[in-house]
């Protein structure tokens, strides 16, 4: 025999407490992005329900200094894009978190072109990026994603949440449209050089 009486059974916890409620406080105590399959079964409500808990949680935070970020179909909560000065000095992190040229230049092609090899950003960029993409990886903004199936079998690299956390985006459909780079023009005239 236990020594606790019988416990009481679970209340619903959804009669509780509201329902945006209960994700807020998941989503805070996760360690990292939950897939809402997962909220749902810790939740015991269908995913559809969650999907539209958080809609309501997301509509609340645009008034606030927190937003929900999606990352690969899972999402955690993260600060405004407005507050990251602030709270990079309230962490100390200022310092740390400027990045070179090169390595902005190399996320770019990773966050547009993902997943994405270091041959082809080599291509791209028209340098070696073996140093930049071992400090992306230390900072945890890109990561290995598998390995491409071709000759060499080359790494696959994509942009992680701490990418989006970064540069203040809720989601990869949140960079802005990449613009063509319209070809020179030259003046096609010809030239009275050639003439006798």
């Amino acid at each position: 025999m236990s020594d606790h009486p019988n416990p009481e059974p679970t209340p619903n916890l959804a009669k509780d407490i509201d329902l945006i409620n209960l994700l807020e406080a998941l989503l805070f105590v996760a360690p990292e992005a939950v897939a809402p399959a997962q909220l749902a079964a810790a939740l015991d409500i269908p995913v559809k329900e969650v999907e539209d808990g958080l809609q309501g949680l997301e509509s609340q935070y645009t008034q606030r200094g927190l937003r929900l970020q999606w990352h690969q179909g899972r999402v955690q909560i993260t600060t405004a894009p407005g507050t990251a000065a602030l709270v990079e000095r309230f962490l100390g992190l200022e310092a740390t978190s400027r990045l070179s040229r090169a390595a902005l230049e190399t996320l770019a092609i990773i966050a547009y072109q993902q997943p994405v090899t270091r041959p082809e950003i080599d291509a791209i960029r028209g340098v070696n990026s073996d140093g930049v993409l071992k400090s992306l990886l230390s900072k945890d903004l890109i990561q290995e994603a598998g390995r491409a199936d071709r000759p060499g079998r080359p790494i696959l690299y994509n942009t992680t949440p701490a990418f989006l956390s970064h540069f203040g985006l809720g989601s990869l459909t949140d960079l802005p449209p990449l613009v063509p780079v319209e070809p020179e023009i030259t003046d096609t005239e010809p030239t009275d050089l050639l003439k006798g």
